[in-house]
């Protein structure tokens, strides 16, 4: 199975149980997937991961690439967006956030 980094559901793909809890375990693809690349994973497979998710009905991908300072951006029906610096961020429909890369990396910086 996949597991992402981060996994965002939108309130109506939250699968609940009988009693109203959240299961530990989910079978269907987030609506938005976010990875972050780690020095030790190969970047191939933590991409592959994304288009996984984004074939089994995925809407937002995003690879986070530590090293190369930038997040590449997957899309429905359309090809990879490599974004930088103060490229403004995609964010699933509904969803009221603005960032930029180098908001997201200053985040990653917390130290």
């Amino acid at each position: 199975s996949i597991v992402p980094d981060i996994a965002v559901f939108t309130w109506e793909h939250i699968p609940f149980l009988a009693n109203g809890e959240v299961p530990d375990r989910f079978e269907q693809s987030p609506d938005w997937v976010i990875e972050i690349l780690s020095p030790e994973q190969k970047s191939n497979k933590v991409i592959g991961n994304i288009l996984y998710c984004m074939e089994h009905g995925c809407k937002l991908g995003w690879f986070i690439d530590p090293d190369d300072l930038s997040i590449l951006v997957f899309l429905c029906d359309r090809q990879p967006i490599l974004m930088e610096k103060t490229d403004i961020l995609p964010v699933l429909a509904g969803v009221e956030l603005k960032l930029t890369v180098d908001d997201v990396f200053g985040w990653l910086r917390m130290a």
